[in-house]
């Protein structure tokens, strides 16, 4: 596959089923706006989008049960979807399969670290060198339940380092445990985050990340930059973290 020149630059939104997709709804309302919306599975049975990432074959889905409650949602998006879905192999049954340019993506990230659909269309978004990414849905694990956590976090996060190395900007929703999102602003920082005073990371006018102790922040009385809440999983501001 050519590499994708109209994506260069652009601003993209990928939506997965996590809990904090609700955000890409909240985001939308608010007036946000992105060149192209990329949804991984079942997603593409619910929001409107560009591409989907289904990295699975299309018979998990649609010769077997395996894929749970996605199994019906997805079968009618294969069937009748013009594409492009981007997938490991083409079934004369889905039209608008796309094998996913699996070398060429290897190629440029020098890396064959991809153990998730996210992953895959992440590693995609770094090959096609877009401007700016913003994550909806890619949570993984989530407050409260310490217990539970979904496979493929660190791989995901891999991948977004490199893209932020590159100096595009990524951005998370406000409740994902994404790259620690939703974690208080002081309790970012391992280390500091037990210290009576600890510090806080924010962005300065250039740009630049920098940490402060909390009281000095607060004796500054600088307005509070949207990519730091006090207050952990906010829903109300309509754009996501930016890294």
């Amino acid at each position: 596959m050519e590499e994708i020149k109209l994506l260069e630059g652009k601003s993209i939104a990928i939506v997965a089923l996590g809990a904090s997709w609700q955000d890409y709804n909240i985001a939308k309302s608010h007036g946000a706006e992105f060149d192209e919306v990329w949804a991984i599975n079942a997603v593409s049975s619910v929001i409107m989008h560009d591409r989907v990432f289904m990295m699975d074959p299309a018979s998990r889905f649609l010769d077997t049960d395996d894929a749970g409650k996605q199994t019906k949602g997805m079968r009618q998006v294969l069937k009748s979807h013009k594409g492009p879905i981007y997938t490991c192999e083409l079934d004369d049954r889905c039209p608008g399969l796309v094998e996913y340019p699996i070398n060429e993506v290897m190629k440029y990230g020098k890396s064959s670290y991809l153990n998730n659909t996210v992953a895959y269309a992440v590693a995609f978004a770094y090959w096609a060198k877009i401007g700016k990414l913003s994550l909806f849905g890619v949570d993984y694990s989530y407050k409260g339940n310490l217990h539970f956590a979904e496979q493929g976090r660190g791989c995901v996060e891999y991948w977004l380092s490199k893209l932020i190395s590159k100096g595009v900007s990524v951005g998370i929703a406000n409740s994902s445990s994404l790259l620690d999102q939703n974690e208080l602003a002081e309790d970012k920082l391992y280390g500091y985050h037990r210290l009576d005073d600890p510090m806080v990371v924010l962005e300065n006018n250039s740009g630049n990340l920098i940490a402060m102790k909390r009281s000095e922040y607060q004796q500054r009385a600088v307005p509070e930059p949207e990519p730091q809440k006090f207050v952990a999983g906010r829903q109300d501001p309509p754009e996501p973290k930016k890294w």
